[in-house]
């Protein structure tokens, strides 16, 4: 029996998704629920499991391509194969009208492998017009470089359409090149939304700074008897997200967003955490964090930032955020301007902690301290709301019973 994968439904407001990695290849085989290709959206990458066991006797979409919901990309056999059966998997015809008309090579029924296939890419060749060495035909790098130094690659002529995926070199003079890489979609949405976000809103920064000396007290005597009950680290992000929402409810507006011409004002308080992964900058939602203690806070945060570590994160997770914290200290910044997350009125944004000098009393005192930026909108945040937002989380922060009695 044949089962048609198809690309499963995609998520609200995204039409299309661009197939960017193929797990497996044509003749191996695969267990079920095992993730078989990647599918980057303008938000998220989707995965595409295997329905049931069985082994790949197609792949009809390449890498690179552009697909919709309901496209098939590949046929699988059903059926588990041994891995030592030498019984060759013959590829099944799929229907036409099933084949998505997309400017994509297709595969056929040469086995090569996902490294191979984007190599293939890169040069804009036909898996066809090579003969694999490899068992049953397979074909390996070493086939394809053998093929680019042979004639046959010399057939293919300046004019020929190049795929939108491929990366590409220029030598501009000696020792000088230059590689010309396209956007991820994920990188191109956020390049959008950085232009637009800056074209649509009256954004301001204003800034303080905040001893530490207190929180890290908390967390170096307690660290340890925290993460043995709770298995989880006590982080600074904790102490920054409590007291982001203690003081939003003291400046509702700084929690509010703009729709037309009304100013929308969120009654609950879910914070956006600003995640750095191999594909760009994302920003999961922490939902109701104002009825979180601190250990179901660092649970959640961890269980979001490895699922946008991992690529699994869903686009459910990414939406319907109030405010957001950003945290340039980690990458060592010192002083930044965040950009808002829209449609979000402000973002706050941390920096590393640095010794440096303080006036306490009559002397000067080495403390470690840290600058705080909030980024608003100027258009429905005044900066007088602004300026005393940041002052309330600097005091509850340099003196944290605040956070426990909510003061």
């Amino acid at each position: 029996m044949t089962i048609e994968i198809k690309v499963p439904p995609l998520p609200e407001s995204v039409s299309d998704a661009t197939l960017i990695t193929w797990h497996k290849a044509i003749g191996e085989s695969v267990s079920r629920d095992e993730n078989l290709v990647d599918l980057e959206t303008d938000k998220v990458v989707l995965e595409v499991p295997a329905p049931l066991d069985g082994t790949i006797s197609e792949i009809i979409i390449n890498d690179g391509c552009v697909v919709k919901a309901g496209d098939v990309i590949a046929i699988l056999q059903e059926g588990e194969r041994k891995s030592n059966s030498t019984e060759k998997v013959e590829p099944v015809p799929s229907k036409e009208e099933n084949i998505p008309s997309l400017k994509c090579k297709k595969n056929g029924s040469v086995k090569i492998s996902p490294a191979v296939r984007r190599l293939l890419e890169e040069h804009d060749l036909d898996s066809s017009e090579i003969s694999g060495s490899g068992k049953d035909g397979r074909i390996s790098k070493t086939d394809v470089m053998a093929f680019l130094k042979s004639d046959g690659a010399d057939d293919i002529l300046p004019g020929d359409s190049q795929p939108t995926s491929a990366n590409t070199l220029e030598t501009i003079g000696v020792d000088r090149i230059e590689r010309r890489v396209p956007m991820t979609r994920l990188r191109a949405k956020i390049a959008e939304r950085m232009v637009d976000v800056q074209k649509t809103t009256a954004m301001l920064t204003t800034f303080n700074e905040v001893d530490l000396t207190e929180v890290i007290s908390i967390r170096k005597e307690y660290k340890e008897s925290f993460e043995k009950r709770h298995q989880v680290k006590l982080g600074f992000m904790s102490f920054f997200a409590k007291a982001a929402v203690e003081a939003l409810k003291s400046y509702p507006v700084i929690n509010a967003s703009i729709e037309g011409e009304d100013i929308i004002y969120h009654n609950y308080f879910d914070i956006g955490i600003a995640v750095s992964s191999d594909r760009g900058l994302m920003v999961p939602v922490i939902r109701d964090v104002d009825q979180m203690g601190f250990a179901e806070f660092e649970n959640e945060l961890n269980k979001m930032a490895k699922k946008a570590q991992a690529g699994t994160i869903n686009i459910e997770d990414l939406t319907g955020g109030t405010f957001t914290i950003t945290n340039g200290g980690i990458f060592g910044s010192m002083m930044s301007t965040p950009i808002l997350n829209q449609p979000q009125s402000a973002i706050l944004g941390m920096h590393s902690i640095q010794q440096r000098p303080v006036v306490i009393g009559n002397e000067i005192i080495a403390r470690p301290m840290m600058y705080l930026a909030l980024t608003y909108d100027h258009r429905i945040i005044d900066g007088k709301e602004a300026v005393q937002f940041l002052v309330s989380i600097k005091e509850q922060l340099e003196d944290p019973a605040r956070l426990l009695l909510e003061i």
